[in-house]
């Protein structure tokens, strides 16, 4: 699809404006000097805000992009990271072949046809199959790509493989924020719209980096300020927004639900607590509140490094609000009682009714650009479309009946994909189709996951670019990017939204057709008789039809005709649903779940010999692994390589200055890098970003242990020790060195906000 943007624009201002999102003021459109043929709208290909942006194409080529005055969330706006995204379309770096091992494992990846490699790859999983069962291949998937393909490899899985062995991506990002939610809530969703912000007299962030990771949120959340919205942010580092916020906690990383319990001791204390609500709207209230009575203020203090007046304050501004919204992201849910710390969040929002009216509610922020709908569309190991249960015998039944097989057919569920890695090692898993991730910089303990890969007897990697985990593969298949394709995701908000094809894709096919070519090569072509993705999605709506996630009221033209729909949609003349809740909540009774979280600590804590706590992280110019963006030169040169972020005290006690190499070290690796010596940081705790790959990856060092209900690994908190390195590290010698200097300097200029003003914490 494209347009005359000048067309486009008369058209917009003639139109009634969308309720949702509509309050940021338009800025001044960008300008070029490039003769531009065409401007196609779509969405921006990173984070789960999924901003609106026109993609520009001269003479077959995506030259350069602009945003979107018109979609109802960015107004106008990109970050760094959507400005500089259409730089991957035509990068020289992406892959325009399958690439193939000839002669073994050990001999290198050589140009191939794509007959060749389709046939090698149907006849090595056939071999592994017949020799070791259907279960020996498994299907590693990923969320940075639409609904349809997410769709699409659930359902290759199941039916063109028939292996029960299906995960994604999502596993690694956002599992613990399902868990809660659906134990919870019964809804796998954010419960509110962003503009939802506007109405709220108290936001409270807490394990969220709003300010790097979803940056144009940021503009909602400073417009809520000016409207006298009190700002509450838990985190071990001062972020960007913390810095303003009228009360920040500078809590020890894994002590969320702590904090959390204390918070409600003092709202039931002073009566700070929604009666009526939680008689009329919940269950399981008597065993919560029993639970909170054990977390006074000053045992919480003692728990989380806080002063006990700091928890009573951040209750009162949260329990006194009118309206108040809590935000979590990885920085909560990236740890082994992620789930639990997810339910405390949601037990203070329960407890105060802050549910179903504007400005009140409780939501993940979704950190892939199609982590929502990544996780509704059947791609899951235990999930078939529509967030329906594999286990359930009238799920199976009518998904059955949908794609016109047997329910004898259907595999049973698979391991998440953080199980996949000891399968491997077993051999239990012996083949793997991967997809859209790169795990071999998202995985904790990278040692391990790496011999994992290494040990597959047949691994087919499906990419735009040679990932750090490609590099392993016997078959790379080249991918789509997002200007190449047609299609949905879902944003953090849980809006469908579309993506326009700008482009072909230098492979001359796409991944969509790559699937059902393989599924017909396995005689299963009947089941994968799609022209377009459109064939695709109508198949995705009649899924979903019902369903939890239920798509199937949307359209491609009502997404285009409303800038977007919210699920649930149950039919084509209902308007979606931007907030949730307002009436029941997601369990056939419509009551939601308190549960009594109990604190536990977190799976390792310091000692003697590893005194630190370690927690990882993104920054604003990276996405993920940055398989895309470290490709990307103006983000490449804002953050060409990892750092150690540590406190002032800490340097002075080791002897480090800004600047130096230092070692981290933990149970699982080492890894050398430049210190960031900061006042923004716990003095207890460092901070490593984990976009990079090799030798400069972070999770060389994060601890593989395993929330116990959903299988995410606990990222975000290990014991570390810290020194001096004697040097600059082996990667760092082939750096240009004028570049190193630069990127020193850069770090060296941070606002002196950033270097001064965080409370001390006990």
């Amino acid at each position: 699809m494209s347009v005359d943007k000048s067309i486009f624009r008369r058209r917009q201002r003639q139109k009634e404006t969308f309720d949702f999102h509509a309050a940021t003021p338009v800025p001044t459109a960008w300008e070029t000097s490039i003769e531009v043929e065409r401007y196609v709208p779509t969405h921006c290909c990173f984070c789960g805000v999924q901003c609106g942006m026109y993609l520009k194409v001269a003479n077959g080529k995506v030259v350069g992009v602009e945003p979107r005055e018109d979609f109802p969330l960015n107004h106008g706006m990109l970050c760094p990271k959507g400005t500089n995204a259409y730089q991957l379309v035509h990068h020289p770096d992406r892959l325009t072949q399958p690439l193939m091992r000839k002669r073994g494992k050990e001999s290198p990846l050589e140009p191939v046809g794509w007959d060749e490699a389709l046939d090698t790859i149907v006849q090595r999983f056939q071999e592994v199959q017949r020799a070791y069962g259907k279960d020996a291949v498994a299907v590693f998937s990923g969320s940075t790509m639409t609904n349809e393909k997410c769709y699409l490899m659930g359902k290759f899985a199941r039916v063109a493989l028939g292996t029960r062995h299906i995960d994604y991506n999502g596993r690694l990002c956002m599992s613990s924020a399902t868990g809660a939610n659906e134990r919870a809530l019964g809804i796998d969703r954010a419960a509110n719209p962003i503009s939802d912000m506007l109405h709220a007299d108290c936001i409270f962030v807490i394990g969220a980096n709003v300010g790097e990771c979803f940056p144009i949120v940021t503009s909602y959340l400073w417009q809520a300020r000016d409207r006298g919205c009190k700002l509450i942010v838990a985190d071990p580092r001062q972020t960007p927004i913390a810095r303003t916020a009228d009360l920040f906690l500078p809590l020890r990383p894994g002590t969320d639900s702590a904090l959390l319990n204390g918070m409600l001791h003092v709202l039931i204390k002073e009566g700070l607590i929604d009666e009526d609500f939680i008689r009329e709207r919940t269950v399981g209230w008597e065993e919560a509140r029993a639970l909170a009575e054990q977390y006074p203020p000053e045992r919480v203090a003692r728990v989380c490094g806080l002063r006990p007046e700091a928890v009573v304050e951040a209750a009162r501004l949260y329990g006194q609000a009118h309206a108040a919204l809590i935000y979590t992201a990885r920085g909560l849910e990236h740890q082994s009682k992620g789930v639990d710390n997810g339910l405390a969040a949601i037990n203070l929002a329960l407890a105060t009714g802050n549910f179903g009216r504007p400005g009140a509610g409780y939501s993940t922020l979704t950190g892939q650009g199609n982590g929502q709908g990544g996780r509704e569309v059947g791609q899951k190991a235990t999930q078939l479309p529509g967030c329906r249960e594999i286990e359930d015998p009238e799920d199976r039944a009518y998904i059955c009946s949908v794609w016109g097989i047997r329910e004898e057919e259907l595999p049973h569920a698979g391991y998440p994909a953080t199980l996949m890695i000891p399968a491997m090692l077993r051999k239990e898993i012996r083949a793997c189709l991967l997809i859209c991730s790169n795990p071999l910089v998202s995985l904790p303990d990278l040692h391990t996951a790496e011999r994992a890969f290494r040990s597959l007897d047949f691994f087919v990697v499906i990419d735009p670019f040679l990932s750090e985990t490609a590099e392993l593969a016997d078959v790379v298949l080249p991918g789509n990017l997002w200007a190449e394709e047609e299609g949905t995701t879902t944003s953090l908000e849980g809006r469908v939204i579309k993506y326009n094809q700008a482009v072909d894709p230098p492979a001359g096919r796409q991944d969509w057709q790559t699937i059902c070519e393989l599924a017909r090569r396995l005689g299963k072509g009947q089941y994968f008789a799609y022209r377009s993705p459109r064939d695709i999605f109508d198949e995705l709506r009649l899924c979903t039809r019902g369903a939890r996630s239920d798509y199937w009221g949307i359209t491609y033209e009502k997404i285009e005709e409303q800038g977007g729909v919210f699920w649930p949609c149950p039919s084509e003349d209902h308007p979606g649903t931007p907030r949730l809740y307002e009436e029941r909540f997601g369990f056939p009774d419509g009551r939601a779940r308190f549960h009594a979280v109990p604190y536990i600590p977190p799976a390792e804590e310091p000692d003697e010999t590893y005194p630190f706590v370690l927690t990882t992280g993104r920054v604003i110019y990276h996405y993920l692994s940055g398989n895309q963006t470290r490709r990307i030169p103006f983000l490449r040169e804002m953050a060409p390589y990892p750092w150690v972020e540590l406190h002032e005290q800490a340097a002075q006690r080791l002897g480090i200055a800004d600047g130096d190499w230092v070692t981290v070290r933990t149970r699982r690796g080492e890894m050398t890098a430049p210190a960031l010596v900061v006042r923004t940081i716990r003095p207890d705790t460092l901070f490593i970003p984990y976009h990079y790959g090799h030798s400069q990856a972070a999770n060389q060092l994060t601890n593989p242990v395993l929330e116990p209900m959903m299988k995410i690994p606990e990222f975000k908190v290990c014991a570390a020790a810290l020194e001096r390195a004697p040097g600059p590290p082996e990667w760092a010698r082939s750096i240009d060195q004028e570049q190193l200097t630069q990127a020193q300097q850069r770090r060296r200029e941070l606002p002196a906000a950033a270097r001064r003003a965080v409370p001390q914490p006990r």
